[in-house]
């Protein structure tokens, strides 16, 4: 029998993490997965999948992901029941999962959430280096460009350039 079920999707909301008695971390959270074809009306449409994760991968859920982050679920589906408060019995299907995938750098959602609309990186020129910086002029490109040819060395010539030419015979080919 198979039970395996693998969602990708964005968090609905920042993720709850509670200590079962014995210490244990859980942590809840929603994803929504868009599904493969539109509605009657051309909108595209959701499912809002509830899954929970325990352990360490809980607490590293409830660290580093929120609302809007990209998260990639393999795990099981379970459906649990319990008493409500009407005294009526109610049942709940939940994605037990066993691993969670971090599908974005760090605070990619964040820069998505503030990031003027045409502007992949989110602030335009900036002085610092890593993700915000934009090469601001072809100087810095080529000094750059340079200093990566220096530290290279050995591999200066590309054992598979040779101007589009490959120096092959029939008898060279295997078929």
């Amino acid at each position: 029998m198979i039970n395996r079920v693998v969602l990708v999707g964005r968090l609905t909301r920042d993720p709850e993490m509670r200590y079962t008695q014995s210490g244990i971390a859980v942590t809840r959270f929603t994803l929504a997965c868009d599904r493969p074809f539109t509605g009657q009306d051309g909108k595209r449409e959701a499912d809002f999948i509830d899954c929970v994760v325990w352990r360490k991968q809980a607490e590293n859920v409830a660290q580093y992901l929120k609302k809007g982050s990209m998260a990639g679920v393999d795990g099981r589906l379970q459906i649990s029941s319990y008493e409500g408060q009407d005294g009526q019995r109610r049942y709940r299907a939940e994605v037990v999962a066993d691993s969670v995938r971090f599908l974005e750098p760090r605070g990619a959602s964040a820069q998505r959430d503030t990031a003027p609309t045409g502007d992949v990186f989110g602030g335009g020129e900036s002085s610092g280096s890593g993700w915000g910086a934009a090469a601001s002029s072809t100087s810095s490109q080529s000094s750059n460009q340079s200093s990566n040819q220096s530290s290279n060395k050995g591999f200066e010539a590309d054992p598979f350039s040779g101007g589009g030419k490959i120096d092959l015979s029939d008898d060279d080919l295997p078929f």
